[in-house]
């Protein structure tokens, strides 16, 4: 008796895997890189100059290649955008009572008598005045190290 093997079209091992299942997956992880990069532009783009972004509350009073002087007067209850400011200076010509609010959410308060001076370092945030009076601040930021002469 003369057995041949019978032959299909049927293999007789099935490859295990994902065809294409490494693009997907490619294209899953660009698509969720490209949703962070978004959103983390969004804040830079929010995270803007003060005076350009809120002259309501912000006026450019000096600027040199060194220092860059701000006036911001907040009225009571106003609140400004997201915003950013290099190392600052503060000086507060009036008493404040205020919060920033920063980029990831959280808050602090803050409270300034007529006459305080404050440094600040770099900052993203959203100030606005919690107190029933307005109160006025000159802002000094620094642009550089000082150059000797």
């Amino acid at each position: 008796m003369n057995r041949h093997p019978v032959t299909t079209n049927k293999p007789n091992h099935v490859k295990r895997g994902k065809p294409n299942g490494g693009i997907v997956m490619k294209r899953v992880i660009l698509s969720v890189v490209a949703v962070v990069a978004l959103a983390g532009s969004a804040v830079i783009l929010r995270a803007q100059d003060a005076a350009k972004v809120d002259p309501k509350h912000y006026t450019v009073a000096f600027e040199n290649d060194q220092v860059r002087v701000l006036k911001a007067h907040y009225g009571p209850g106003e609140k400004s955008v997201m915003h950013s400011h290099p190392n600052t200076v503060a000086v507060f010509l009036t008493d404040a009572k205020g919060r920033f609010t920063f980029p990831d959410g959280k808050s602090q308060d803050f409270n300034g008598k007529a006459g305080d001076v404050n440094f600040d370092t770099a900052k993203v945030h959203l100030p606005e005045n919690t107190g029933d009076k307005a109160f006025d601040v000159v802002v000094v930021e620094l642009k550089g190290k000082p150059s000797a002469k």
